[in-house]
């Protein structure tokens, strides 16, 4: 008896807060909607930043982009030169496929889309969410053979010399 009391008590819980976030929803969408009758939409025009972030998208495209890094010393507020590279580099945390995924249901016990758990990137491993690393295609200049150079402490690079 207890046992069925426990369920219905557990079950009746969940509506109750399925109902209230339901209205909690309707709420925020009206509020929302006045919101927008209200104030509307910025008048952009121009459309200045995202022409700059197509460029920038570009740009980082090029086969064989040259730059050089350079590391912040946070001690004397200097650069110091770390290499030439190709490249901007990539964050650490940069994941080569979707890090979620909808979770099937053979049972079909959720609503379609509603658990969504990580994924890990092709090679077996759960990428951070966020991570302070950057990876570098640095140049050997020694050779000018290219490798990956893992590079933890904050890092600027850019495609021309900053200090000569």
């Amino acid at each position: 008896m207890m046992v069925v009391i426990s369920l219905i008590t557990i079950t009746g819980c969940g509506t109750t807060e399925k109902k209230s976030d339901a209205t909690i929803n309707e709420k925020q969408e009206k509020l929302m909607s006045e919101a927008d009758r209200q104030a509307g939409m910025p008048a952009i025009v121009n459309f200045t930043e995202r022409k700059q972030m197509k460029t920038i998208l570009e740009l980082r495209d090029q086969v064989g982009l040259i730059c050089y890094a350079y590391l912040w010393n946070e001690f004397n507020g200097k650069l110091i030169y770390f290499g030439k590279c190709i490249g901007f580099g990539l964050p650490y945390a940069t994941q080569y496929t979707n890090p979620l995924k909808y979770l099937d249901d053979p049972h079909g016990s959720y609503e379609a889309g509603s658990l969504v758990i990580p994924q890990s990137d092709p090679n077996g491993l759960f990428m951070p969410a966020s991570a302070e690393a950057t990876w570098l295609m640095m140049v050997n200049e020694d050779d000018n053979t290219v490798h990956p150079v893992y590079v933890e402490p904050k890092v600027i690079v850019s495609p021309f010399k900053l200090i000569k």
